[in-house]
């Protein structure tokens, strides 16, 4: 980061971790809307920057590539983002990312493996969903699960409710002192 980019750095208002189908984008869009600020979604971003949507850089170039992509999204948009910041699921798996997110606002949108099928469906356009979406959204619900609630600063719950009632439930913590 240069140094006229480290003098426009500042923090997002919040950042949203969870798992496929937890609703980070949607609710994200909501919260940011409702908070007159700007919504930004790391996994965009990096589709942006690749030039190609993520599956393809799944089967193009591999996982470790898009995770490396992620980090540097991550750590960028956590510098630089103003408003609400939505990461991709497994953006927490990275030590370095968890690292980054200490220092901020982060609030985890927990869903049951349930609600989580019903929302993201046989997995199209999420590669790491593209055999047995049931059987590995569990397994990542239940790896990843500890590592949303330590980088969490708060945990909405999302199963059972609507997009609107957890960005209103989001807003009314951001609304608290931290």
């Amino acid at each position: 980061m240069s140094e006229s980019d480290r003098s426009k750095a500042t923090k997002p208002v919040c950042v949203l971790v969870g798992p496929p189908g937890a609703g980070k984008t949607t609710v994200g869009g909501l919260v940011a809307v409702q908070l007159g600020v700007d919504f930004a979604d790391t996994d965009s971003l990096i589709e942006a920057r690749a030039g190609k949507p993520i599956p393809e850089i799944f089967v193009d170039d591999g996982e470790d590539h898009f995770r490396a992509l992620e980090r540097e999204a991550v750590a960028e948009a956590l510098a630089t983002h103003s408003g609400v910041l939505a990461l991709g699921g497994g953006a927490v798996m990275a030590e370095a990312t968890r690292a980054l997110l200490r220092e901020h606002r982060v609030i985890y949108l927990s869903v049951g493996l349930s609600d989580a099928v019903s929302r993201v469906g046989l997995g199209v356009g999420r590669p790491l969903l593209a055999v047995n979406p049931r059987a590995t959204l569990r397994y990542l619900l239940e790896a990843r699960r500890p590592l949303y609630e330590e980088v969490a600063t708060a945990v909405v719950p999302t199963d059972g409710q609507s997009p609107e009632k957890v960005a209103e439930a989001v807003v009314a913590l951001l609304k608290q002192p931290q």
